[in-house]
């Protein structure tokens, strides 16, 4: 080793030992010819001293060095002088005074100090990721995730799991989102496909009798990005055999409780809250609800309908819904043009508009539709539990529209009113999904979740008869709002699978060659099995309090799915293209 402790680790006990440090120059300071250098390794920072004990050579050295330079420290150790030890510091209190220096590489002038406060924008930390990575910052983060995954590790170990690596080039199977496509040099015009989740591979296990399965798993989507996602993801995947969901989420409890305990200290009580999905839509408007905080959507469609009001009587004939918040004491909070603005996010969430009102002192109604309220003013009020000095928003639209309307203003009104703590963590589930969503494209049936996912039992009639009505054996961890991970129990057998294919419009002989291979294992004697995929990047994000899931990954994408470091996606070369037997065309802009 070219060094003998980390620029972290010597502490008072380590006085008079001679000692041999490597890092990067953090400062620079001189002091009248007494030169301090801040030296820093993902340790930690040691303060080293160069001066009248030191060699002639490492002071010449000491006066051209600056910061990220790779440098290499003798000397000894010694206690700081009176009045100058630093608290903060693990190794505050000591220093090393320098015998010699040697220059193990110079670097030219940073874009930005990874030590710096005023650091630059994203994009351009992005595009020098290697100088952001070395911000003590960064690191933690890194470190952070690091821990969580051992820990996810050690759990599932002790409960007797096998992790099993599988593929990551496979069949493409286009029922979510977009596939990452590799194209085959061997086989002109056939294609991998990056997995999405190793979905079926997992099930596969479970049929060949493997019986409890895990797997830390890159994931692959070519979807629209946001803040918490990427193209490329990771996924702590599990899969269990003869189980039903309380023993999938029974599993997963655990992890949460320990987790929670040896990452922030917290003793989270079990069993976790359970919200069925008609619930989570009905009170918060979304299926991941922040239950950090109140401001549970009230249903006034009974009262609008007796209304005079001509916006809340148009919407519930057109067979729609009218809703509201009641956001206690903030009637002073809001000024018409903070109005204005909620009124904005209602319309950019796709409602017509916003009915915002006031409770007065007086126990009336103020706002501009106020006066249209008539007869079911006193009775709105009471329904909505509003008393003076409260504000009401309410929307009046088709239910989907009033939940993402209200929903997007209930998380914008936590945020902005302080609602929560933000060190709180909430931990539910959200159970009883449907098993199937409308296709706004085809008009037909889609996967709430996937397609192998199982119908409850009592249900089970329902695939044929009431599509709509049939429920899954499906939950969903929420942590704070967020989705931080989805399982469902499987189909487990043949006919059951062909008949959720024949819903979704899969045809029997499309079905046999996509999942030819599922519906024969199926058929071999497949055991009831389930499982889970926990999102690893938003656990990080959230046990960390970290608001951009790209602070815990080493190298992420930007919205764009761009690598602004290594400049990827990047055109290749024709004699690539060629062996491939690819022709690309790009369409005009």
């Amino acid at each position: 080793m070219l060094r003998s402790h980390t620029c972290g680790e010597l502490r008072p006990t380590n006085l008079g030992e001679k000692v041999t440090l490597c890092g990067w120059v953090d400062r620079v300071r001189d002091h009248k010819g007494v030169i301090f250098i801040d030296l820093r390794d993902r340790w930690g920072r040691t303060q080293v001293v160069i001066g009248p004990g030191s060699s002639p050579e490492a002071l010449a050295a000491a006066r051209l060095v600056r910061a990220e330079w790779v440098l290499r420290i003798n000397g000894t150790v010694g206690a700081r002088p009176e009045g100058t030890t630093n608290p903060k510091l693990a190794t505050g209190g000591i220093e090393v005074a320098c015998a010699t220096l040697d220059v193990l590489n110079e670097a030219e002038t940073p874009v930005f100090q990874p030590g710096a406060t005023d650091l630059p924008g994203e994009e351009v930390r992005l595009a020098n990721r290697w100088l952001d990575l070395r911000r003590p910052a960064m690191q933690e983060n890194m470190f952070l995730r690091s821990r969580i995954v051992k820990i996810m590790r050690d759990h599932f170990d002790a409960l007797g799991f096998i992790d099993v690596e599988t593929p990551m080039l496979g069949r493409s199977t286009p029922e979510g989102a977009r596939d990452y496509l590799v194209p085959s040099r061997l086989d002109h015009g056939a294609f991998f496909a990056l997995p999405q989740s190793p979905q079926l591979y997992k099930q596969l296990l479970m049929m060949a009798g493997f019986d409890r399965y895990v797997q830390v798993a890159k994931c692959f989507r070519d979807e629209d990005l946001r803040a918490d996602r990427q193209p490329e993801f990771t996924q702590l995947d599990v899969e269990m055999s003869f189980v039903e969901a309380d023993d999938v989420i029974g599993v997963i409890e655990g992890l949460v409780k320990r987790t929670a305990r040896e990452i922030l200290g917290l003793d989270v009580p079990l069993p976790l809250p359970r919200l069925t999905w008609d619930e989570c839509m009905e009170r918060f408007g979304h299926d991941a609800p922040d239950l950090r905080y109140g401001l549970e959507i009230i249903d006034l469609t009974a009262l609008a309908g007796e209304s005079d009001f001509r916006v809340f009587r148009a919407a519930v004939e057109a067979g729609g819904r009218v809703r509201g918040i009641r956001v206690p004491g903030a009637a002073a909070r809001f000024s018409r043009k903070e109005l204005d603005e909620l009124t904005a996010l209602a319309v950019e969430a796709g409602a017509k508009g916003l009915v915002w009102l006031k409770v007065e002192e007086t126990g009336d109604w103020s706002g501009p539709v106020a006066k249209n309220l008539g007869a079911v003013a006193a009775p709105l009020r009471d329904t909505l539990g509003a008393v003076a000095g409260d504000l009401a928003l309410i929307v009046a639209d088709s239910f989907d529209v009033s939940c993402k309307a209200l929903h997007t203003l209930r998380k914008r009104l936590g945020a902005v009113l302080g609602l929560y703590e933000p060190d709180a963590m909430h931990f539910s589930w959200v159970v009883d999904f449907p098993m199937f969503a409308s296709d706004g494209e085809t008009g037909g049936w889609a996967s709430m979740h996937h397609p192998f996912t199982a119908p409850r039992p009592a249900d089970l009639d329902l695939l044929e008869s009431d599509p709509a009505a049939c429920r899954a054996v499906a939950y969903d961890l929420v942590i704070n709002g967020s989705e931080a991970g989805g399982g469902t129990i499987r189909i487990h057998d043949g006919v059951t699978q062909e008949k959720v294919f024949k819903l979704l419009g899969i045809s029997a002989e499309t079905a046999r060659e996509r999942f030819g291979f599922l519906l024969d294992a199926l058929r071999s004697g497949a055991p009831p099995h389930g499982g889970i995929a926990l999102g690893i990047d938003r656990w990080v994000m959230l046990f960390g309090k970290l608001d951009s899931i790209r602070d815990v990954i080493a190298f992420p994408k930007t919205q764009k799915a761009s690598d602004l470091m290594t400049g990827a996606p990047s055109p290749v070369e024709t004699k690539q293209l060629v062996e491939l037997g690819i022709r690309v065309v790009v369409p005009p802009k």
